[in-house]
């Protein structure tokens, strides 16, 4: 079956000792150039600068600018890119088991010890910290993760020589997903975020990462223009029928499974390794860290993965304020995004989890 996979038997994650770089290379010092960016704070801790056009995490953009400049494509990477909370995590896992199937057993499966972020490195942190050899030192086919719009990215991958996977969601749930995550992240001494001031800086697109609305669409054109190497995603269908998604995701990469292996229950088998409840319960999603400066613990990426969430976040005339935006912003594109905002509860939980 292996010689049948060639695709599916080399990723390996990224283990806390290879996260170590001897002599990192630091980006070089942009210092004075992301200071003279606009700034923005209302999502503090985490201060946004406008970058080309768009609202980026400061900590991050020197990495950007790094990556922009050096990074390198391979024909055989696999992007797994997103809006930020727009089902990343799962996304992550299900590629990550979809193409190490055939080299790990289910129940010695890195996913049960280590978090999917471990698993699929996010570029941007990874060069920010100097660390662009880790990457470089990864064998193919390499797994890679960005949340950049499209314009930013490298140009060896917006050339399309290999291969993305873009998953998007109904903004309501993002924005719920956002905030949520955002105060988490704040510190103890900090004001929690008005949920109606993050649902005021989402509509105007003032976001890390910018306008959720250009950042889908551009995704969803390229799909649109070369389908066999964008393939665009939706989380609520993935939800509402995981078995289609993991079939259509594994013949996109390249490795679809066999009539064995579909006989055999693999593909179940996938679907369970990765699903919300088996890895919310796992024990480094509980209380692991992705690394020791990082201010969440990983618990932070599940909280109820499920779509819907945001009829117990904000008012009908909220719900119906974003679904008009969302029309305005997608029309004449053929795209399609969340349901028709009815009725909803005002009242805001106490949750303080990001979802999922």
């Amino acid at each position: 079956m292996a010689a049948q996979l060639p695709l599916c038997n080399s990723p390996t994650p990224m283990e806390p000792q290879e996260k170590k770089v001897a002599d990192p290379r630091p980006p070089s010092n942009y210092a004075d150039l992301i200071s003279a960016l606009p700034l923005e704070e209302g999502w503090a801790p985490v201060r946004t600068r406008k970058f080309q056009g768009f609202w980026i995490p400061e900590p991050v953009l020197p990495g950007i600018m790094d990556m922009q400049q050096n990074f390198k494509a391979r024909p055989d990477d696999l992007f797994v890119l997103s809006y930020p909370k727009s089902g990343t995590t799962w996304l992550k896992a299900l590629t990550y088991a979809i193409m190490t199937r055939t080299q790990y057993p289910f129940d010695h499966h890195p996913l049960l010890g280590q978090n999917p972020h471990d698993c699929v490195p996010f570029m941007d942190r990874t060069y920010a910290k100097g660390q662009a050899s880790e990457l470089d030192a990864m064998p193919s086919p390499r797994i890679l993760n960005t949340h950049l719009p499209y314009p930013l990215l490298p140009d060896s991958i917006k050339s399309l020589c290999c291969k993305v996977i873009y998953v998007c969601r109904d903004p309501k749930d993002v924005l719920v997903s956002r905030w949520y995550f955002s105060n988490r992240m704040r510190l103890q001494s900090m004001e929690p975020i008005p949920f109606t001031k993050a649902f005021e800086m989402f509509c105007e697109g003032s976001c890390p990462y910018g306008s959720v609305w250009e950042h889908v669409l551009e995704y969803w054109e390229e799909s649109q223009r070369r389908p066999e190497k964008v393939l665009f995603l939706k989380y609520e269908e993935i939800l509402e029928d995981p078995l289609r998604s993991v079939l259509r995701l594994a013949e996109f990469m390249g490795c679809p499974f066999s009539p064995e292996e579909e006989k055999e229950g693999v593909v179940e088998e996938v679907i369970k390794l990765c699903s919300f409840d088996k890895l919310k319960s796992l024990e480094v999603n509980k209380t692991g860290k992705l690394h020791p400066d990082f201010p969440l613990t990983n618990d932070s990426y599940f909280r109820k993965g499920e779509a819907g969430d945001w009829r117990n976040h904000m008012s009908p005339e909220m719900a119906r304020k974003l679904d008009r935006i969302t029309e305005q912003k997608l029309e004449g594109s053929g795209l399609t995004l969340g349901g028709v905002a009815v009725e909803a509860s005002a009242a805001i939980n106490g949750d303080d989890q990001a979802l999922f």
